[in-house]
């Protein structure tokens, strides 16, 4: 028997006459071309092609007035990349000589060649294809999310938006706040008794977080609880005491006696075992005691010696036909189970009212802070267009976008509609505009994300008779596409509600529409042979239950069984295809094989646990894998908990039980007995110490980065590692970890703050953003384990969906549920009835058969499905499909079988039997010897800096100041490390002068860092007011256990502020930093450098510097590129500018060590003459621009070194020069190219 094809409802779509005006719908099936269609759609909306003479779209449009809408960023970038290419081939169809026409431009030459005919309109559709083309860089193809901030930002007056709001992208750490906000106002407060009731639901602030984190979307809507958390706990506990007190009145020691009788009779009659009666009889003894206890409930009411004395469970137990006795005891006690099994519970109140409180905490929060998260972006949007401005907000956004697209238009919110709806009036189908959105309803599988298919019924209803649907599979094979067709067809034809249900026929808004296939140039074979194209592995059940149905399998079992199984299989499929055997011939040409790799496998699954067994089963035959999911945060890996272990052992290696702790990780591969020495031998505990001591020390000096490297090297992590099955994924995500912890502790304020934030990050892996996301471990061909929901979009030669009929039904324990009521409007509902959880389980169903259409629609050429009778496996989208609930139970071959007859694409075979064939990977040819570079290699252009320049010392010694400068803390860094030997990194010891201060680069970068925060907070305001900077300067001490310096550093700092200083040689002008009113810290400063000699630079500067006095010279070199840096302080006084830097080198122990003679020699000592003399070229440049009537001599004060450790010498520390002008004018030649060999200034 054939099912007949479900006809079309709606018309196959042309995309070259496709009206292009008012609202249409497209239903791209999986494969069709979507994305092919909407770059032709957008080449036709540039060209103003199809549009009638006189209206808004006829003349076309540019790309930054053709909004394209997508859900993700890599959609996003591959949709802008996809229109440039058709853009430009478009162009070149419409030149006199254009390429010969291919498969891929057969479209666009038929739209020139029907369209535009005669040849002398192609040099005007040729310019305005090649002008869109080279627009794409400004194109409107954004997220749904980014459009909306931009639309806020944009328009924010017609938006009633702050002008200037932050984005934050991961808000986990402002939700964890307000929750534990939450905790602390209603929960701490609670008595005891009644803390121990919400104890019992949620140990934790952070699983109270979990519970309402997907209520606070809908948190407005929820009802208010009726009374205080207080009055709800209170309230339950109560009536739980109640209830017990009446079950306890129960007359239980009367009744021990008369049912213990009962039982002794019937064990005598042989109705009843003997180990059951004395399981029975024992239980009474609890009771009896319980009823005279103030507990709530007797222990143990789970044993059978309680379940079996039900009505039903005791007439389960008796052997015979004759009835079971009856006694009130029996009813008395299902009474206690279904008390114990369904005790009154605050859950529910508590949820409502904590969603609600943390609901407005957070939009006042992130009021306050003027700051929104990604939801905001869609709701604010929402919530202007809706306002008082909102016709005129919508207005002109459709004046900006004439023209919108809207790709995976299935995964659209109900908000995200409103806004769109709102800007375009879909219903109203206005012919000035043009809305398209495109999608496919089948694949609507992101329900958990907010993603709703009643919001895309809404719509078709809207656009009524303008859909249209993408009718040619271009993606699979012919077979491959005839057998999901039938699997399909035959569900909607013979199932109650059609194949989605949303009812069949005409009438469903959902149908099934079966697609055409385009077929592919290779087909699946082995030996030669053709394959079919859909494989279902039926895993049934050899025993029954009472009724002689066949009795479910342990899922559990069934799992590991269907994983070994497809495991074996796909070893059997590598192994043919390394033999040749089995692979992909080209149609026509069996010959022409590319044999079966693991790259061209995919296994999908549902969930974590799943991808476990599967791996594990294919480890095992040695086979390499990668699992891939929805939520694959680096984060969520067991090596990244490991991580955090090892980080508070090296932030404190002093304390053993994070040592010990640490050293007891699975990763670092150490033996009981060596963990167990450290217990009893105090030598090797020391050792360990000493050695983490070492990894802290390697923390604070150079990093995170290279001290997990290094760390990871000492206990031979990656040898080891990578002699497991997944040791290349472990040690991936380990090395991945370390770089994110380097990047973040550019942020944080030392090695306890790290360990902080990363725990914090930890505990939100879930919430992470995308550069979080795992990595590959290798460019290696793996088979893929991917979830179903992340395989969407992709496509595979060969798919493997083993758990075919594995599904999670909604639980009738859980606090609430969602799903649609009969207007399609969302609803939660707590404490569910049956008819509720009835409901959302039904919404659950759909979905799964959504997301079986997904992941059959992945394969090119084959696909295998596992059907196992697990519990309620026809509950599943696959069981649904082949009959439901509503046929008799059957073997699965007959539900099964009706797809098979009569369609060689479909083969129906038992479970394959699980061999150990092992597969054996070709090792990669040898490669030969790296080819080594016979010249130095020197860039031509390349940016430079002063602390690029390298030197040879009077006696020929080189030093260099090397890496290139990212910014001001780099350049200090760079600096300070040049000034003093290694030993001098020493932990400071207390003093009270800053001569005893500890020196080198990160003492250094600290008094900087200082200085800067200053500058920032305002030098007058830090003098006048100075507990905000003994604030900060405790909180950054005690982190670097320098808490005894707090006083001393305070002194100083005030000293240095309020001191006048110097700024001159020639007169006596002094100012005190905290009277300048016209200041500038860390001005970053780059110019062009044309082809500049630095022995040229070199030359001038010690001639006309310092009175020509000896120093080191220049090494030979050329800047060509552009040279940048940073300035410490640029400040104004009296007229004159002048650019300042501070310096914390150590010229003695005192203040007699700081002379004007000392600090010079200072000065040519580090060449600090060229550093200076190159930050007045910038601030020269920048006044010559900026300042009207600039003058060299009247308007430039010069440059002051500020040595920090003399502030209270004589001269404050303070040296000062102020070069000739004719030299730096030399220099501004010099660098602009326009002089090129003086060497004397004149």
């Amino acid at each position: 028997m054939t099912d007949q094809r479900t006809p079309n409802r709606n018309p196959n779509l042309d995309p070259l006459t496709l009206p292009l005006n008012g609202s249409t719908l497209i239903e791209a099936s999986a494969g069709t071309g979507k994305t092919f269609t909407i770059a032709i759609l957008y080449v036709r909306l540039v060209l103003g092609h199809g549009q009638a003479e006189g209206t808004a779209l006829a003349n076309g449009l540019l790309p930054p007035n053709l909004l394209v809408v997508t859900f993700t960023d890599a959609a996003t970038k591959e949709l802008r990349d996809r229109i440039r290419t058709r853009l430009t081939q478009a162009a070149e169809v419409f030149s006199e000589h254009g390429p010969e026409p291919s498969a891929e431009t057969a479209l666009l030459y038929q739209l020139r060649d029907s369209s535009y005919p005669d040849p002398s309109s192609w040099p005007d559709c040729r310019k305005k294809l090649l002008l869109a083309a080279e627009w794409m860089d400004e194109a409107a193809v954004s997220t749904i999310h980014g459009w909306c901030n931009r639309m806020l930002s944009e328009h924010a007056f017609d938006s009633g938006s702050l002008f200037k709001l932050t984005l934050e992208t991961d808000q986990s750490d402002l939700l964890e706040d307000v929750v534990r906000d939450y905790w602390r106002t209603f929960i701490y407060p609670l008595p005891e008794g009644l803390t121990d009731e919400v104890l019992s639901l949620w140990k934790t602030p952070d699983q109270l977080r979990q519970s309402i984190r997907n209520l606070l979307s809908v948190a407005p809507e929820l009802e208010a609880p009726t009374g205080s958390v207080r009055e709800t706990v209170d309230a339950v506990v109560n009536e739980r005491i109640a209830r017990s007190r009446e079950l306890k009145a129960h007359p239980w020691g009367q009744w021990r006696e008369e049912v213990t009788a009962l039982l002794n009779e019937l064990n005598k009659a042989k109705r009843l075992h003997g180990a059951s009666k004395n399981a029975m009889v024992k239980v009474w003894d609890t009771l009896v005691v319980w009823a005279g206890s103030n507990e709530l409930l007797p222990e143990g009411l789970d044993k059978a010696g309680f379940v079996n004395q039900t009505p039903e469970g005791l007439a389960g137990k008796l052997k015979g036909e004759e009835s079971a006795p009856h006694h009130p005891a029996f009813e008395a006690i299902e009474d206690l189970l279904a008390f114990a099994s369904n005790q009154p519970s605050a859950r529910s109140d508590i949820l409502r009212h904590a969603s609600r409180w943390v609901a407005e905490r957070l939009e006042s929060e992130k009021q306050q802070r003027s700051e929104m998260g990604f939801d905001d972006l869609l709701t604010r949007l929402d919530e202007a267009l809706h306002g008082a401005r909102g016709e005129q907000l919508a207005a002109t956004i459709r004046r900006q976008f004439p023209v919108a697209l809207i790709d995976e238009f299935q995964d659209t919110d109900p908000v995200q509609y409103r806004i769109f709806n709102r800007i375009y009036r879909v219903s109203d189908n206005d012919p000035d505009t043009c809305l398209l959105m495109i999608g496919d309803p089948k694949q609507a599988i992101y329900g958990f994300r907010g993603a709703d298919i009643y919001t895309y019924l809404e719509a078709r209803q809207d656009v009524r008779e303008r859909t249209w649907t993408l009718g040619r599979n271009f993606r699979s094979s012919k077979a491959m596409v005839e057998a999901v067709n039938r699997v399909f067809e035959h569900a909607d034809q013979h199932s109650r509600d059609g194949a989605f249900l949303f009812g069949k026929g005409y009438e469903t808004p959902l149908p099934f529409q079966g697609v055409d296939a385009n077929g592919t140039k290779r087909e699946w074979r082995i030996d030669n042979t053709p394959q079919p194209s859909l494989s279902f592995w039926t895993l049934d059940s050899h025993e029954e239950d009472k009724s002689g149905n066949p009795k479910a399998l342990a899922k559990g079992a069934a799992t590991m069984d269907v994983a070994e199984s497809c495991a074996s299989e796909i070893a059997h499929l590598l192994t043919l295809g390394q033999q040749g055997r089995a692979g992909f011939a080209a149609v026509g040409s069996p010959s022409d094989l590319e044999a079966v790799e693991p790259k061209h496998i995919a296994i999908l699954v549902n969930n974590r646990n799943e991808a476990a067994a599967v791996r594990q089963s294919l480890g095992q035959r040695r086979i390499k894998s990668v699992y891939l999911s929805d939520r694959d945060s680096v984060l969520t890996s067991t090596e990244a908990s490991e991580v955090l272990t090892w980080l508070r052992a090296f932030a404190e290696p002093r304390q053993l039980a994070l040592t010990r702790a640490a050293l007891a990780t699975p990763t670092l591969g150490q033996s009981w007995q060596s963990l167990d020495r450290l217990l009893t031998d105090e030598i090797a505990l020391e050792h360990e110490i000493q050695r983490f001591m070492g990894y802290h020390e390697q923390w604070q000096t150079q990093g995170v980065l290279p001290m997990l490297r290094t760390f990871l090297m000492d206990f031979d992590v990656p040898a080891r590692l990578l002699q497991q099955a997944d040791g290349e994924r472990r040690l991936t995500d380990i090395l991945h970890i370390a770089e994110l912890l380097q990047q973040d502790s550019l942020q944080l304020d030392g090695e306890h703050a790290l360990v902080h934030h990363y725990a914090q990050i930890l505990r939100a892996a879930d919430e992470e953003d995308e550069y979080r996301t795992l990595r590959l471990e290798s460019d290696a061909g793996l088979v893929q384990v991917i979830t179903v929901h992340k395989s969407k979009g992709l496509e595979y030669p060969l798919v493997f969906l083993p758990f075919g009929t594995a599904f999670r039904a909604e639980n009738e324990r859980q606090a609430y549920v969602r799903y649609h009521d009969e207007s399609g409007r969302a609803t939660t509902v707590f404490d569910p009835e049956p008819a509720d959880l009835a409901r959302a389980d039904r919404e659950r169903l759909g979905e799964d058969i959504r997301k079986l259409y997904v992941a059959l629609t992945r394969a090119r050429y084959a696909t295998w499905v596992g059907v196992a009778a697990i519990e309620n496996w026809p509950r599943s989208g696959l069981g649904y499909l082949l009959g439901g609930e509503h046929q008799e139970p059957s073997s699965l071959n007959a539900r099964l079988q009706p797809l098979a007859d009569g369609q060689p694409a479909i083969r129906l075979m038992p479970l394959p039997e699980a061999g150990d064939q092992a597969y054996s990977e070709q090792a990669p040819d040898a490669l030969g010897p790296a080819l080594e570079s016979t010249r130095e290699a020197q860039e031509d252009w390349w940016i430079a800096s002063y602390s690029s320049i390298e030197y040879t010392r009077l006696a020929g010694t080189g030093v260099i100041f090397a890496g290139e400068v990212e910014d001001a803390e780099s350049q200090n860094l760079l600096e300070e490390s040049a000034q003093l030997p290694e030993e001098s990194y020493a932990v400071p010891v207390a003093g009270h002068s800053l001569h005893q201060f500890p020196k080198g680069a990160g003492p250094g970068t600290f008094l900087h860092e200082i200085l800067e925060w200053c500058t920032q907070q305002g030098l007058a305001t830090v003098a006048d007011n100075p507990e905000p900077l003994r604030e900060y300067l405790t909180r950054r001490c005690t982190t670097r256990g320098w808490s005894d310096w707090i006083d001393t550093l305070e002194d100083w700092i005030l000293a240095l502020i309020s001191t006048p200083l110097p700024l001159s040689r020639q007169d006596n002008t002094r100012a005190a930093l905290k009277d300048l009113t016209a200041v500038r810290a860390e001005l970053e400063f780059w110019f062009e450098s044309c082809d500049v000699p630095t022995r040229t630079l070199d030359s001038l500067v010690r001639n006309n510097t310092l009175e020509g006095a000896d120093r080191m010279l220049v090494d030979n070199r050329r800047f060509n590129g552009m040279l940048k840096g940073f300035i410490d302080l640029v400040f104004e006084h009296e007229g004159r500018y002048y650019v300042l830097d501070y310096k914390s080198n150590t010229l003695g122990e005192d203040n007699n060590a700081y002379t004007d003679q000392a600090m010079g020699q200072a000065i040519l000592d580090k060449r600090y003459d060229l550093q200076y003399v190159l930050y007045l070229l910038a601030l020269h440049r920048l006044l010559k621009a900026r300042l009207p009537a600039y003058d060299y001599d009247e308007h430039m004060g010069g440059a002051v070194y500020l040595f920090l450790r003399g502030i209270h010498a004589p001269g404050a520390g303070a040296f000062t020069d102020k070069p000739p002008r004719a030299l730096i004018e030399q220099l501004d030649a010099l660098f602009d190219g326009t002089d090129s060999d003086g060497e004397e200034a004149a």
